[in-house]
């Protein structure tokens, strides 16, 4: 007889995509359990920026309202050339996105955690255990054996699943053998994290500074703090750059004396990656593990947090006895949606990171052209919809996200709850099955709501739409066509 298992679910990085799922999973009722090899959060920034769908994820979480509490938000994002011409633009970062929060939200990472793992002291499915070091594993008869490193000596865990957030060195990737497929983006940054004495004499929005002397970054961030990045050219030392008076010469032309202090200084390689393959039989990688995004588009830590989103109503489903074929869909769905992204952050990155001066020189006559004829990229950063998976086959708008509307200092979410919705002008003939919640727009809950849902539904020429628990479409149609395709997916 087999023994028991200790957790359903075991998340290898106690990260914001480790935390974030393993409070996803625990509110589905799923008992797992978090490691990670640090004794406590990293105490220094690392992202810097997290969009509207990531707060709404966070909404659920009932962190929001805390995590904003900590943000800035930036009106706009520019990239500009040597002499301060715009090259590219992107506006309303501050305005609410379609998750119903603010579209750009600039963060203190340490801060972000720290706010998960209260919450994660709270769920009573949810275990986290620090300086517990994943080494290997094996497979025995479905049940998953960790062998783990702990400060008590070593132990095996027994679980169903292994999940790997475990960053961009992955011990659970390495063990499971999966390759990653280089996508051509490596560049050396000095990464200049400030504490902030005076506001008003820093920049109020993001920039890229696309000198060929020296690309630039320089972005705000949350809980009181500011951000310069450097780009090292061929013939410069890790060594050189941090050296406190080169970062001094560095930061002069700001003419930021007095306005803030140094918090941290460190050389980032900036690259992209995705893993071949994001699932071998019960071990499954997210965030970092199964992709990396240069920070040009600020998406690196979002991904990793839809990833959680997107796996974790999977996971639970197969934990109440859906197919495992379910979680295959994980990485087709994601995948799509990531790469996308991943592509324009190396666009940003290829147009910063230009250091030779002629090359410099005929990209601000191509990009100055193409903003003077309007056909410049200018606008917001769109999210691109998810890739084939668990989605109606065929329905209109399936896999693209939808929006959370907020009536009367009401958010829809939290009116309507987590899980999957069928929202719909009528309701469904057929009583619909557990795991699904049918509402109607005549439902008193929806009130406020009614009129921006009658709206969306008119314009997208549907009866109804299926929500997905990660907020994207399953489909749009008639209530009971989309209930039934639901159910026989």
């Amino acid at each position: 007889m087999n023994a028991p298992i200790d957790c359903d679910f075991l998340i290898v990085g106690g990260g914001p995509t480790g935390i974030t799922l393993g409070l996803l999973l625990a509110r589905g009722g799923v008992k797992t359990l978090v490691i990670d090899k640090a004794a406590e959060i990293y105490p220094l920034p690392r992202a810097a920026h997290i969009d509207h769908e990531i707060m709404r994820i966070f909404q659920e979480l009932g962190v929001a309202d805390k995590i904003a509490a900590t943000c800035r938000t930036s009106e706009r994002y520019d990239f500009l050339n040597a002499k301060g011409d715009i090259l590219l633009r992107f506006e309303g970062m501050d305005r609410i996105g379609p998750g119903g929060w603010p579209a750009s939200n600039m963060i203190h990472q340490p801060s972000v955690e720290a706010i998960l793992r209260a919450a994660a002291e709270e769920q009573a499915n949810l275990q986290l255990k620090t300086q517990w070091n994943w080494t290997a594993f094996t497979n025995e008869g479905g049940t998953v054996v960790s062998s783990i490193v702990t400060p008590q000596g070593e132990r095996q865990i027994r679980s169903r699943f292994v999940i790997g957030a475990d960053g961009a060195r992955s011990p659970v990737r390495t063990a499971a053998e999966i390759e990653m497929d280089d996508l051509g983006f490596d560049e050396q940054w000095l990464v200049i994290d400030t504490l902030v004495q005076d506001f008003e004499r820093l920049p109020k929005i993001n920039l890229q500074i696309c000198d060929p002397a020296r690309p630039t970054t320089c972005v705000l961030m949350g809980s009181g703090r500011h951000r310069w990045e450097f780009m090292l050219k061929p013939d410069e030392t890790a060594e050189q750059f941090l050296d406190d008076d080169f970062i001094a010469a560095l930061l002069k032309p700001w003419n930021i004396d007095g306005a803030v202090t140094l918090e941290r200084k460190a050389i980032y390689r900036f690259n992209a990656k995705v893993a071949k393959t994001w699932r071998k039989g019960p071990l499954l990688l997210a965030g970092d593990a199964a992709h990396l995004t240069p920070p040009f588009a600020g998406q690196g830590l979002c991904a990793g947090l839809r990833d959680a989103a997107n796996l974790a109503w999977k996971l639970i489903a197969v934990f109440h006895g859906a197919n495992e074929a379910l979680l295959d869909t994980y990485q087709s769905e994601r995948e799509a949606h990531v790469r996308p992204i991943i592509a324009l952050a190396i666009m940003m990155g290829r147009t910063v990171c230009i250091a030779d001066p002629a090359a410099a020189a005929a990209r601000d006559k191509q990009m100055l052209a193409a903003r003077a004829t309007g056909s410049s990229p200018d606008g917001s950063v769109q999210s691109p919809p998810l890739g084939n998976g668990f989605l109606m086959a065929g329905a209109p708008y399936a896999g693209t996200y939808f929006p959370q509307f907020i009536a009367e200092a009401e958010r829809l979410d939290d009116v309507l709850g987590q899980g999957a919705w069928l929202i719909a002008k009528m309701p469904p003939k057929e009583e619909v099955k557990a795991g699904l919640q049918a509402v109607a727009l005549d439902d008193l809950r929806l009130h406020a709501f009614r009129a921006p849902l009658e709206q969306w539904l008119a314009k997208h020429g549907a009866e109804a739409v299926l929500v997905r628990p990660d907020r994207y479409i399953f489909g749009t149609g008639t209530p009971d066509v989309l209930a039934q395709s639901w159910y026989n997916r």
